[in-house]
């Protein structure tokens, strides 16, 4: 996690933060996604019976016209609970369960008091009018879907006022780790004289503080010829100690995002993460490890590193690591998939470990209001893209089900994101509620995307699917939902006892 100027990023905190971040993380964003619900259906004419943050039994609560307003004992779900809609099955779609008067329940679960009232006697007949099931499918998509909406929107919200109050992360530095000769449009091959290593010191007439600056000015100077100087110094790998390279800025626009996605910062060769289950977490690597060599070819920064793995698949290769001041060899075996190569382009059989470096520090790029709107969008979809695509590896096997997390990491990452500071919270926040809304629209029963599927069952069918058939399916869709719970806490344990 990036963090502002003078801060030291994600650290451990004491043990009360972290429950007391959890808690608000979990609060805000059950409390969002269930008043996209509460709000649509009042929209729409729904009545409203409870809205709960939290399950289990009620803890406080209060009546307000048709609904009560509750708080429960367990923070790890909310529901919305609405007239006309079968209270077993809105259990299995919020988590929730609202039990029949007069039951053995009731004493467990009390309702708020509410205004005394005539009570209908046995032939009175009920107004339907404000139950969900009355209300036509486009109003029901509508309601089910407010809350995943919310989501999303809270998380748009959230990136677009770190960017506005604080400004966007860029990698505070201005060493040259790479320069990607491959994707230098016409004009622009002298880039590759600038030495590795080197100290950008200024792009035409603009003196860069930050990466952000360098690719800032790559994307927006005027088309045309423009002065790259740079001071190496003892810093430099390859070159001259200092100097100056002129490039052609081209015309179009594309062009331009390869140029400045061509010129790379430095990364040190240094384990800043090792996903579970991989051939990283086997071989023994652990996060802070420096590489120095892959098979005695020494490694100064993480981009040769990488080559070096990807062309290892299923090769057996010996690494040799600095840890707590002592050389360890490694012995580690990549593992292979079809991709494409990141340096080429191509499609090729590559190698890979289940390793992420350690990023550099983080400097906060001020952004004017229009420009902060627009990085926030572009973070949510960001987000958003790269969060399915690993749904779809988890499908594929690609990626590796130990990956996923339970409350447990969800605990620790809200402290380390609570000690590092607001703008941290806030795009952890941001990052937790996309992963809700995408994980709230898979199509299993319990969740609101199982809902969606059988109203759209019903738009194609021209009638609901049955109470017994939805029943059945949520018995199912439930089963998996605590699969996947024991599967994510499973992991976590692992994680703990470095399993």
């Amino acid at each position: 996690m990036d963090h502002p100027p003078g801060g030291k990023g994600l650290r451990s905190c004491p043990a009360q933060m972290t429950i007391l971040a959890t808690l608000v993380v979990l609060g805000v964003l059950i409390f969002v996604h269930e008043l996209g619900h509460f709000w649509a259906a009042r929209s729409v004419g729904v009545r409203v019976e409870r809205f709960s943050i939290g399950l289990g039994p009620r803890v406080y609560g209060f009546q307000r016209g048709d609904t009560e307003y509750v708080i429960s004992a367990i923070p790890l779900g909310g529901y919305v609970k609405m007239a006309g809609m079968d209270d077993e099955v809105m259990e299995k779609i919020e988590g929730g369960k609202a039990p029949p008067h007069g039951s053995q329940a009731d004493e467990a679960y009390p309702a708020a008091p509410a205004a005394p009232a005539t009570l209908p006697g046995p032939e009175s007949p009920r107004d339907s009018t404000g139950d969900f099931d009355s209300k036509p499918v486009w109003a029901r998509v509508w309601v089910i879907s407010a809350g995943v909406i919310m989501n999303f929107l809270f998380a748009f919200v959230a990136y677009t006022a770190v960017a506005g109050l604080w400004g966007s992360a860029e990698p505070d530095t201005l060493r040259v780790g790479d320069v990607r000769t491959e994707l230098l449009a016409p004009g622009t091959s002298a880039l590759s004289d600038v030495p590795i290593g080197a100290e950008l010191t200024g792009i035409g007439a603009r003196t860069p503080a930050h990466w952000g600056e360098v690719r800032e000015a790559l994307l927006d100077l005027p088309a045309g010829p423009v002065e790259i100087r740079f001071a190496a110094g003892a810093a430099a790998a390859t070159g001259p100690q200092a100097g100056a390279v002129e490039i052609t800025i081209p015309e179009d626009r594309a062009d331009r995002i390869r140029v400045a996605q061509a010129l790379e910062y430095w990364i040190d060769p240094v384990v800043g993460g090792i996903e579970p289950g991989t051939p990283a977490s086997r071989a023994g690597l652990r996060t802070g490890d420096r590489i120095l060599e892959v098979d005695g070819e020494a490694v100064e920064r993480w981009f040769p590193f990488t080559r070096m793995i990807q062309d290892r698949p299923e090769r057996a290769s010996i690494l040799l690591v600095e840890r707590d001041g002592e050389r360890l060899e490694l012995e580690i075996t990549p593992g292979s998939a079809q991709g494409e190569d990141p340096f080429t382009g191509e499609i090729r059989t590559i190698g890979r470990i289940g390793v992420l470096p350690e990023p550099p520090p983080t400097a906060w790029a001020r952004l004017g209001p229009a420009d902060a709107v627009v990085f926030g969008a572009r973070q949510t979809w960001g987000i958003t893209v790269f969060i399915v695509e690993f749904l779809g590896q988890l499908v594929t096997g690609q990626a590796s089900p130990r990956n996923l997390g339970s409350i447990v990491t969800i605990g620790e990452i809200s402290g380390q994101a609570a000690a590092a500071g607001l703008p941290e919270f806030l795009s952890f926040m941001a990052l937790l509620s996309i992963n809700l809304a995408i994980l709230n629209l898979l199509p299993i029963p319990v969740l609101d995307g199982g809902h969606l599927v059988f109203l759209g069952l019903e738009a194609v069918r021209g009638r609901p699917v049955s109470v017994e058939q939805r029943m059945r399916w949520s018995q199912v869709g439930f089963v998996v939902l605590i699969g996947i719970m024991v599967l994510a806490l499973g992991n976590d344990f692992m994680r703990l006892f470095g399993l």
